[in-house]
């Protein structure tokens, strides 16, 4: 593996983390105003 291909790997793991924590703080948010909304 050359550097370049360490790079992808790296950066691909940085794009998933990015996605997967966006998504989990929207789930998050979308939860709470739900709860929010049948008060």
């Amino acid at each position: 593996m050359g550097i370049e291909a360490l790079e992808a790997v790296f950066i691909g793991l940085l794009v998933a983390a990015t996605v997967t924590i966006t998504w989990f703080a929207g789930l998050v948010v979308v939860k709470l105003f739900r709860g929010q909304a049948q008060r």
